[in-house]
């Protein structure tokens, strides 16, 4: 009569040890097991990577957004002035920043000017957009001001304008050197409005990681801006920052009260929203079809286990009759299975932690194995690709892979404890 045993006791572990470390002449580790263990590892690493990047790539995008955006601009339609005639903008913008600035929570109420104008350095053209801010509002901007990667000095502002990096590379331009500005709609004149063209010093350089960014933005002292283009007293927006970009949404209603009723807002999440809704749908995407991939590596399991039991069926029918009851035979062959799908994680977790740590040299070593640039910043907006090791994702892809090893496992493990001793002895 077979005897109960506790669960997953020693003897169990050795057996299941034994038939895993045996020779494949014996009925061992089969060829279909080592194919499993390196197919659950790279599907591991690959949903790792995978979750790795697509976190990377998120954060350093809403970083880059927010280091050198506002986090919510307010604008108006226009305003009436003193001589009854309507001004797309604001008339009293230092009022109104002073009020915003009241508004719990906000760091910064900058008033902006902006404009379209076409920059040369008498050889090479480009275009480009101007924003038209303070030297005390252009140091507190994260990704361009002080402590940012830059070159020059900030402090002469007031002096010149700031270049994009990707300007200053385009033109062939660097700290010291003149530049000229030209605008459409400049000088009036009795035959209407003719192109303004004004030269100034490139004092600063900075980088804000951004391509799209860094290749059309200068910046430009808020007075200079104002003459330059015709706006004096007025400022075309507020730029808005926050403590908390992320809820953004709570700030609107005292920012509107704040601003008056003729404000209008339009937020970080509204200009960058479709680009993350549809970062969202690839994540989700992404996970499915490489927990499919996960799913087919744990099924070789199952193959595996199938010919060890087939090989192992008069060790099964000994065991049985020596009364090593069906629960432990199961235990048995499960333990077999699920020691592939646990070093197989294992091993996938520690690859894709890895590729995630080292990816800027892996990535150095595909751009010298492929002779060029494999990340092209003008596509994807950022310099580099990033990677940000979260300890969610990695819990995810640590449960699918044993959830996945561990049910697939049940099945062949089930159909051994089943196997009638007597049919398995027959023919020994």
């Amino acid at each position: 009569m077979a005897t109960k045993t506790a669960p997953f006791s020693g003897f169990e572990f050795m057996i299941a040890w034994r038939y895993l470390r045996a020779r494949r002449a014996e009925g061992g580790v089969s060829v279909m097991t080592w194919i499993s263990l390196i197919g659950i590892t790279l599907a591991v690493f690959a949903l790792i990577a995978t979750l790795a990047v697509r976190a990377g790539f998120r954060a350093e995008f809403v970083d880059t957004i927010l280091g050198a955006n506002a986090h919510v601009t307010v604008y108006s339609a226009g305003e009436v002035n003193a001589e009854g005639a309507l001004v797309k903008g604001f008339l009293n913008a230092d009022a109104m920043s002073v009020a915003i600035m009241a508004v719990p929570g906000v760091t910064r109420a900058a008033p902006l000017i902006k404009g379209q104008v076409m920059v040369t350095d008498g050889e090479r053209t480009t275009g480009a957009e101007v924003y038209g801010l303070s030297p005390e509002n252009l140091q507190t901007i994260p990704r361009v001001g002080v402590g940012s990667e830059a070159i020059g000095d900030i402090g002469r502002f007031s002096e010149g304008i700031a270049l994009g990096s990707g300007i200053a590379r385009e033109l062939g331009v660097t700290v010291g050197d003149r530049v000229r500005l030209i605008a459409p709609g400049g000088v009036k004149t009795a035959m209407g409005a003719s192109p303004r063209v004004s030269a100034y010093e490139v004092v600063y350089i900075f980088t804000a990681g951004r391509y799209d960014i860094d290749t059309t933005r200068i910046y430009m002292p808020f007075i200079e801006a104002q003459s330059y283009f015709n706006k004096e007293g007025i400022a075309d927006e507020i730029e808005v920052m926050v403590t908390d970009p992320d809820a953004i949404d709570s700030y609107a209603g005292p920012i509107l009260n704040a601003a008056g009723p003729d404000a209008l807002l339009w937020s970080w999440k509204e200009s960058a929203g479709s680009f993350l809704r549809a970062l969202d749908i690839e994540d989700n995407v992404m996970f499915v079809i490489l927990s499919i991939l996960v799913l087919i590596a744990a099924m070789n399991i199952v193959s595996g286990l199938i010919m060890l039991v087939k090989n192992k069926g008069r060790d099964i029918g000994i065991l049985r009759t020596m009364g090593l009851t069906e629960g432990s035979v199961l235990r048995i062959f499960f333990i077999c299975g699920a020691f592939t799908g646990v070093v197989g994680t294992a091993l996938g977790v520690g690859l894709g932690c890895l590729f995630a740590v080292y990816i800027d040299r892996i990535m150095g070593f595909i751009n010298w194995m492929n002779g060029a640039e494999v990340w092209d910043p003008s596509i994807r907006g950022i310099y580099a690709l990033p990677a940000k090791l979260q300890i969610n994702d990695v819990m995810s892809a640590v449960s699918l892979s044993l959830g996945l090893s561990f049910v697939v496992t049940v099945f062949p493990a089930r159909r051994a404890a089943r196997m009638n001793p007597v049919e398995a002895l027959r023919y020994e």
